[in-house]
């Protein structure tokens, strides 16, 4: 085929809405040319809709491909990490528990001296682990257990799906989810944690623990002081 010819059949497949990566497919020359081809060839209107649903039909299938291809690589990771955490040891639960309240949990202050137990989280998995944390290594009670739920004011529709939600996650009853902080909400919020998916903020409080909270400041302390950082 002639360079003409080749010519002439790029602007007949660009003129039926080819894209150019099909174009080049048929008709092998260098972009560039094509291009220079081209420039003059006019698209009707159906011809520019087709071109543009195959690159939206392109950028799908590469977002599929691409979330794909995470998933399995993510899956790859869980699955290569089996052997990094088995059984955990009573003393690993203690240790894992207060690091849990150093990083969430309520401190002692000058101006609170006298701060009780109290742990904020919107994560199930960390609420689960700590409330484990407070049965198994701190023995307490659980009628010394009492939660209030922080939630913002849109989702005020949604209370009893958010009581229920806390009561499932934590095996605790529905009645021990009464007590609530209504949080304003901004118009123009940037929060992600909204929809179907959001249930506010947790906390957990324990009666009559402020000598252990102060343990627990004091075991904190003292991992510091053993991990080589002072």
């Amino acid at each position: 085929m002639s360079k003409d010819q080749e010519k002439q059949g790029a602007i007949n497949l660009r003129k039926e809405g080819y894209s150019y990566s099909e174009i080049l497919k048929q008709i092998p020359v260098a972009k560039s040319t094509l291009s220079l081809w081209l420039r003059s060839v006019g698209l009707s209107k159906r011809q520019q809709q087709r071109l543009t649903q195959k690159k939206l039909e392109a950028i799908s299938r590469g977002a599929k491909r691409k979330r794909e291809q995470r998933i399995a690589l993510i899956n790859k990771i869980y699955q290569d990490t089996e052997e990094d955490v088995k059984r955990i040891t009573k003393r690993e639960l203690w240790l894992m528990g207060i690091m849990l309240y150093w990083a969430e949990g309520a401190k002692q202050k000058e101006h609170n001296v006298s701060q009780a137990i109290k742990f904020s989280n919107s994560d199930p998995k960390i609420i689960r682990i700590f409330l484990n944390w407070l049965d198994t290594i701190l023995n307490i009670k659980k009628e010394d257990i009492k939660f209030r739920i922080c939630l913002h004011e849109t989702a005020f529709n949604k209370l009893k799906a958010v009581q229920k939600y806390w009561s499932e996650t934590t095996g605790f009853p529905i009645d021990k989810f009464q007590k609530l902080d209504w949080k304003k909400n901004k118009i123009n919020t940037k929060r992600k944690n909204t929809g179907d998916n959001y249930f506010g903020l947790l906390n957990i409080y324990v009666a009559r623990s402020t000598n252990l909270n102060r343990k627990i400041e004091s075991w904190a302390k003292r991992i510091y002081e053993n991990c080589g950082v002072v």
